[in-house]
């Protein structure tokens, strides 16, 4: 296994292209707020500092999964629609205070992030902060994303 998908060692993962085109496609995407060069999924991105920003408009993010994703997270709950790729990480409390209520798509399987040898050792889901909470699955089939609610 790839020791940094266990760890904060590396920071910014990034999003498989096709995940984002899906939600771009749903959402318009604007800005991706937790991005650098590298990873940077819309033309217009902020950094890590983007924590001290106001989010106005309709944002990706994919932020850090180490001990610092709770402000993160935190945040997207408290500005304008935000459509976040995040673990689904039921037991911990940013999970339960901030994402629970939301509509969220349980991804079916583990996602491959762009670099990583492997998948990733935690399950994902897809948070949209700023909406009135449903649920759907959401699994790749014959290479196309597509979501059932239940």
């Amino acid at each position: 296994m790839n020791k940094g998908m266990y760890s904060s060692e590396k920071k910014d993962w990034e999003t498989p292209p096709d995940l984002f085109e899906y939600f771009n496609s749903l959402y318009d995407l604007k800005v991706d707020v937790c991005a650098n060069e590298h990873n940077a999924k819309c033309p217009v991105y902020f950094s890590q500092d983007s924590l001290q920003l106001v989010w106005s408009t309709r944002n990706w993010m994919n932020p850090p999964y180490g001990r610092e994703i709770s402000k993160w997270v935190k945040k997207a709950s408290m500005e304008h629609i935000t459509v976040a790729l995040l673990p689904a990480r039921t037991d911990t409390k940013w999970f339960q205070d901030y994402v629970l209520g939301q509509t969220i798509y349980w991804i079916r399987g583990r996602l491959k992030f762009v670099g990583a040898k492997n998948s990733a050792p935690f399950p994902s889901c897809v948070v949209i902060f700023g909406e009135e909470g449903r649920q759907y699955k959401l699994a790749k089939v014959d290479g196309i994303w597509s979501a059932k609610s239940f």
